[in-house]
């Protein structure tokens, strides 16, 4: 859990910091846009009331609070299966990846209304009308990572479960009761 928590602070901090920077130091929200790298790397504003890339983009705040609402509730299924499982030490990273960009986002939402986007690249002669930001970059890896790194995983020590109890193996013999079993029958 610890490990997961760490992650999930790192991420939230990192996403703030630099949507902080970006954002209201550097004055994109004011100026549109701000070439570094044109076209491989640009600062693109976009305020986001969507899912990613805007799919489901909504001025209601009714769209607003649902995507909060869920996307702390996923947080918390996250959260909670690290906890009561052992995954791997990639999957615990994975996780607080997926915390730490969800609570980012999330946090933007109740502050702004909208995540704010900055981050756009483009390549080739073709150019990316999209903007994302660290936390969407966390998100996407985290999902990534607990899918490519989570294995079946049992109850951690002292949790309950279904498979908790272990039955002892019958050594085959009958003890006359028509029950298998060598003992004796209460």
């Amino acid at each position: 859990m610890r490990l997961t928590a760490l992650t999930a602070l790192i991420v939230f901090l990192i996403d703030q910091a630099t949507k902080w920077i970006v954002v209201w130091g550097l004055g994109l929200a004011h100026r549109g846009a701000i070439d570094l790298v044109a076209p491989w790397l640009t600062f693109r504003m976009a305020w986001n009331r969507g899912i990613n890339f805007g799919i489901g983009s909504s001025d209601q705040e009714i769209v607003r609070w649902g995507l909060i609402a869920v996307s702390l509730a996923i947080s918390a299924w996250v959260w909670r299966w690290v906890g009561r499982s052992e995954p791997s030490r990639m999957a615990r990273v994975s996780g607080g990846l997926l915390i730490g960009g969800a609570i980012g986002n999330v946090v933007d939402r109740i502050l702004y209304g909208a995540v704010a986007d900055f981050l756009n690249m483009s390549c080739c002669g073709i150019e990316n009308p999209y903007a994302f930001n660290v936390a969407d970059i966390a998100i996407f890896a985290g999902a990534f990572g607990l899918v490519l790194f989570t294995r079946e995983t049992k109850p951690a020590p002292g949790k309950s479960g279904a498979g908790a109890a272990k039955r002892k193996p019958s050594d085959g013999k009958s003890n006359g009761s028509g029950r298998r079993g060598g003992g004796k029958t209460p």
